[in-house]
């Protein structure tokens, strides 16, 4: 049995506390929020999961002291957002090599660093992993089954938290390859807008299945050329996370992008989302990352035109058709060129 903390109270933190108490762990779940912790407390559900019932066990608090004093894990599942003053907020309680599971997705905008870099900047005495995968908290509440990754600095610390997640309807995969992990959990919410931009526009499967293959060549693109392996996008953190966030209406990020597709604006979606968009804060951060590792990137540029530049979700379509012609793949060669 391990003392575990999570680090944020909405619906990913509770649904991970939910599951680690089923597994036979001591779970606290902090939030800076005071009304969102008395909430918890007295009606023992989450909004956000209806009929997830939290365990009597589970204790509640806005105590820093109490979240991180003595807890073998640290899981942080506050919003991308707030992942720096919280974690700033809680670094000098932080002891040495105390492990940190990072499970929130995206990429600070101003300094286009990933999460876990900036909670290893803020807290640099910590051991910290991620952990990311298709993997909608509506469902994990539920007990419905999934698989996800954690990437982790050691093998011995990927499989120390495996042991603590892993059960007959949560299967953990474990990896090196952090930094390709974050990216495509980061990238594929901006994949998702589009993907529900085209929803909203009444385009069909066709459109989306397009979006979501050329998504994930895009992703892979920057990832690979930032250092992140080919792999890491074939499989869950990549095309499998990517295709569940634009299939499904669990995602914010799709909803939001529907919205948008049907002529609201980015902050009129937002707040019919009621939920923190994602993709809304990684979009321009990844058109930096495309600048800076001179990749090209058409859909994410043209989900940033759509929210940031006026641009008409029609003509972002338009646009993305009549580009230059181009290969598939690039690097095949045709047969009479091998003759």
């Amino acid at each position: 049995m391990a003392q575990v903390s999570i680090i944020g109270g909405g619906s990913w933190g509770i649904a991970l506390a939910v599951l680690l108490r089923k597994n036979g762990h001591e779970i606290t779940v902090w939030s800076a929020l005071e009304r969102e912790i008395a909430m918890l407390r007295e009606f023992r559900e989450h909004k956000m999961l209806p009929g997830v019932k939290l365990p009597e066990e589970i204790v509640f608090t806005t105590d820093d002291r109490e979240a991180v004093e003595g807890k073998d894990l640290l899981v942080m599942a506050v919003a991308s957002s707030y992942t720096r003053e919280t974690a700033h907020r809680l670094s000098s309680l932080v002891a040495p090599r105390q492990k940190i599971l990072n499970v929130a997705k995206g990429i600070e905008e101003h300094t286009v660093m990933t999460l876990s870099e900036i909670i290893e900047q803020e807290i640099p005495q910590a051991d910290v992993a991620v952990m990311s995968g298709p993997s909608h908290a509506e469902e994990v509440g539920r007990g419905i089954p999934t698989t996800i990754v954690v990437g982790a600095g050691t093998k011995a610390t990927a499989e120390y938290i495996r042991s603590l997640f892993m059960n007959e309807v949560f299967r953990v995969y474990i990896t090196p390859d952090i930094l390709g992990m974050e990216l495509g959990g980061a990238l594929k919410n901006v994949v998702a807008l589009a993907a529900g931009i085209a929803d909203g526009l009444g385009y069909g499967d066709n459109t989306k299945a397009a979006l979501i293959t050329r998504g994930i060549t895009e992703i892979a693109r920057l990832g690979t050329a930032m250092g992140g392996k080919f792999e890491t996008f074939c499989g869950l953190t990549g095309i499998g996370d990517l295709i569940v966030t634009c299939a499904s209406m669990h995602s914010r990020n799709r909803r939001a992008g529907i919205l948008i597709g049907q002529g609201k604006t980015c902050e009129e979606a937002m707040e019919e989302v009621r939920m923190v968009v994602e993709g809304v804060y990684s979009a321009k951060a990844a058109m930096e990352l495309a600048r800076k590792y001179n990749v090209q990137m058409p859909i994410i540029e043209q989900v940033n035109a759509v929210l940031f530049e006026g641009r008409s979700a029609a003509q972002a379509v338009k646009e993305l058709m009549l580009r230059d012609k181009k290969l598939e793949v690039s690097d095949l060669p045709w047969p009479e060129e091998n003759r």
